[in-house]
This record gives C-alpha cells, structure tokens and sequence, in this order.
C-alpha cells in the first residue's frame, strides 16, 4: 500500500513538474481509445510553452502540420496544467471558428474532472454555476475562456492569450478574410492582455498563406519561433528542455508514426505543392514563386483527335465595357475526354458588349462548342440571358462563390496533377504564361478567372453536357 502510494506521489509531482509527461497522460483522457504515439517533436512544444510558463519568453509562435497533436498540447493540457500551476491564472483561448474553441474548453473540462488530474492539483476546482461549454472559471478566480476570432471579448482579459490555428484553411486565399484576421488581433484581442508588458501570448498554427497571422508577426520580429515542418529543409538542433536536445537533418520527418512519407506525399498529390508547402512545410511561397508553377502544365504538340465522347467546353470572363482602364473579355476552349482537358485556344479582346455577344456566338460555332460556361456577375448576366433566348447553344451560368486566388488554389491540383495540357506553341501562348505565372501579383487576371472557372466546372463529379447547336 506504502509502495503503490509513493509511486501515486511520484508520478504527480512528475506531471506537476513535467509538461510534457502530463500532455501524453491529458490525451489518454480526452482521447482514450487512441494510442498516444510520444515523439520528439512533443517535447519540444512542451519546453517552449514551458518557458512562456516561467516568464523566460512572452511572445511565441509554434508552426507545425495538422493532425501532429498541436491542439490537445497547446489549447487542452497547456491551459489545465497552467492552471494547476495557478488557479488564479486567467486564460483566454482562441480559434477560427466557434465551434472548435467550444470543443477545446470542453476537452480541457475533462482534464480537469478527471481523478488523476485533481490528485495531482486538488486545490483546483471549477466553482459552481461558472462553468460553460466554452467557459469555466476556478473557485480561486482563474480559468479558462474562449473566444473565436471575431467573437466578441467585452468584458474579458487573460494572463495569458492563446492562438489556435486563427486562420480556417480553406480561407487563405482570401485575403479580405486574412486581412479582418490581422485587424482583430490587433484592434481587439491585443487590447484584452491584463498586463500589457508582460502578459504572454502564443500563437500555434499550420501556416496557410505568406501573409497570415505568423507571417505578418514573425515579420515584425520580437518574437520566438519553434518551426517544425513535415520535412525538415536543413538541419537545425531543437531544444528539448530536460530530455536535451534532438538534431534534425535535411529530409528527416517530423514524425513517421503518424505522418510517414507515403502518407505525405498522397497529400502532395491531393492538396498541390503550394497548399502542401504551406500546412506541411511551414512554407507558403514555395520555390518558383506563385500559385501555379508552369511546368506543371503538360505539353502537346498536337490535340488529340475528335472523338465521340469528346466535349468541347468554353469559358467565358467577361469585361463590362471596352474602355482602355477596363479589363479584357476572355474566352479558353476546351478538349475534354474523361478525366483528362486539353486547352485548345485563348481569345481575349476589349469589347463592347453587342461586339462581346456575337463574339461568344463566333467563338462557339468555329469550335463547335458542347457548353459555354459564363460567370453570372456584370455583363456575363444580360449575355447568358441573351443567348439562352436567342441560341440553341447549352449555356451554363457560374456564380462565383469564393475570391480569385482561392479559387485557383483549390484546383491547382488538377493542373499539378498532369490532368490538363497546353500547347507547345501558340500566339497566345507568351501571354498566358506571363500572366499565370504573375498572379496574383501581376496587373491582369482575366486569363487566370476562365481558367479556373473551366477547372471548377471540370473538377466536380461527372460534369453532363448535352449536345447543342452550333
């Protein structure tokens, strides 16, 4: 009975004293029927956040890829054995979405009503009627409370801020939305610090754009920075804390069990280098610069051949008017057999809008085109009216749903993929290329909206077009 109750005394002064030790016994409660698969990597987040505990550093950026245990180390047992620590300590937690912080403080309750966890920190309790789903305070005046970003913190302050992935992924193109990130930040969350000068804040995140939060902090400078890409790029001593310190070299993983190389490279395949560069790699602008690389284009001397199955699609970016200031009208026709499109020719020309409607109607009958895709916005709205009541051919309207850049992103694997193909040569071709290989930095993206309009359209399960009149 001695024996087994100072082993019991041992192991909480560990998980008093050990961050790391008491991350790997939080998860086996908030996840039990997972195994927990201890690495390195671990360690290293636990000696930094550790540091933030002792007051060493007050600001830190931890950069690493999903489903690599980031959330349950810094946003559910972090808070809960900071509070163990401290019972006074308020903490304000943060992430994108509501529904996340909601599910973080509550796998934080439950570290905090388990057994083992109020052996080990008894004088922690939850006071009564003050516990939420995404808050909860302790008798002692301390707790834990959330926020998502652009929620609302009247009232509110922390000890100490921590950042969850700030940014939703699929976001990060956007930069109307990375932009209303970085002014929340600034204009609300770092206003709700209750010691300005030493309050600390960390923020833990994928990265998922050159200009997200990280970006744009680490930027500015003063802050510390744990990098821990998929695939390390060059060989760096990491810091463990009391368990030393781990060497990584070039091409090591960050952590094979549950990220190994064929796994990453099915993620390459699905996500494309430059969203895989960015989540994965801690890297958001990938060698070579811009969204679409040109040598993931596949080549043809000639197109294939005509046959049967065949689709001939066009897709149409539309200007409001002709004038000098305004943008082009541009058109991209398509070779589409299964899974596979070849782009067959680029017309692009200022037009009036009655010089804009017969031209849509030349450019189909001389390729004798199956569908033309039209964005519903501007003048693309009075033509697609027009031509479905003037015309036999199959017109599609397109309503765009997400910004330019992200709208690319989320088909550039296609294009990566070697499912599209270009000419080897062509008048248009010079201009394509420069334009494509610019964005979203260049002056025009005309080009680039009716290629990604194609790929939308293409991208989506067994897109049906009907035969139409020429």
């Amino acid at each position: 009975m001695t024996v087994n109750h100072d082993r019991l005394a041992l192991l909480n002064a560990l998980l008093r004293r050990d961050l790391s030790s008491f991350i790997a016994r939080a998860f086996a409660t908030v996840d039990p029927g997972s195994p927990f698969l201890h690495n390195w990597h671990i360690d290293a987040i636990a000696c930094q956040l550790d540091r933030v505990a002792r007051g060493e550093i007050t600001r830190l950026i931890i950069t690493m890829p999903p489903r690599s245990l980031k959330s349950i180390a810094a946003s559910v047992a972090f808070p809960a054995w900071l509070l163990g620590q401290n019972p006074r300590m308020r903490i304000l937690a943060v992430s994108y979405a509501e529904g996340l912080s909601e599910k973080l403080a509550l796998d934080c309750m439950k570290v905090l009503e388990a057994p083992w966890y109020r052996a080990c920190f008894p004088t922690v309790q939850v006071a009564k009627g003050r516990g939420a789903r995404s808050d909860f305070e302790t008798t002692k005046g301390g707790g834990r409370f959330s926020t998502s970003v652009n929620g609302s913190l009247t009232g509110r302050g922390g000890d100490i801020i921590l950042i969850d992935d700030p940014h939703k992924p699929e976001d990060a193109g956007s930069e109307v939305k990375r932009v209303a990130v970085l002014d929340w930040y600034r204009s609300t969350l770092l206003s709700r610090l209750n010691d300005p000068q030493t309050s600390p804040i960390v923020l833990i995140q994928q990265r998922v754009h050159e200009e997200d939060l990280a970006g744009v902090l680490l930027e500015q400078g003063g802050w510390f920075h744990l990098d821990l890409p998929a695939i390390a790029e060059y060989s760096a001593k990491i810091d463990l804390g009391l368990r030393g310190s781990q060497l990584r070299r070039e091409g090591d993983l960050l952590h094979p069990d549950r990220l190994p190389r064929d796994l990453l490279d099915r993620r390459r395949d699905e996500l494309g280098s430059y969203v895989f560069a960015a989540q994965y790699q801690q890297s958001p602008a990938p060698l070579g610069g811009g969204i679409v690389k040109w040598d993931w284009f596949r080549t043809y001397d000639r197109a294939p051949d005509r046959q049967g199955g065949d689709r001939i699609v066009q897709s149409w970016d539309t200007a409001t008017t002709a004038e000098e200031a305004s943008d082009y009208s541009v058109c991209t026709t398509w070779q589409v057999r299964g899974q596979s499109a070849w782009l067959l020719n680029i017309y692009r020309a200022k037009l009036e809008f009655p010089e804009l409607r017969r031209q849509v109607e030349g450019e189909a009958r001389r390729w004798k085109a199956n569908l033309i895709l039209i964005e519903r916005a501007g003048s693309g709205i009075q033509l697609i009216q027009d031509l479905q009541r003037r015309t036999g051919f199959n017109v599609k309207g397109i309503v765009p749903k997400l910004d330019k850049a992200t709208r690319l992103l989320a088909v550039t694997p296609v294009i990566e993929g070697g499912r599209v193909a270009i000419p080897k040569e062509g008048s248009w071709l010079a201009e394509f290329r420069r334009e494509i290989s610019l964005f979203p930095k260049g002056r025009n993206d005309d080009q680039v909206d009716s290629l990604s309009q194609f790929l939308g359209w293409f991208t989506q399960p067994e897109p049906t077009v009907l035969v139409g009149r020429y």
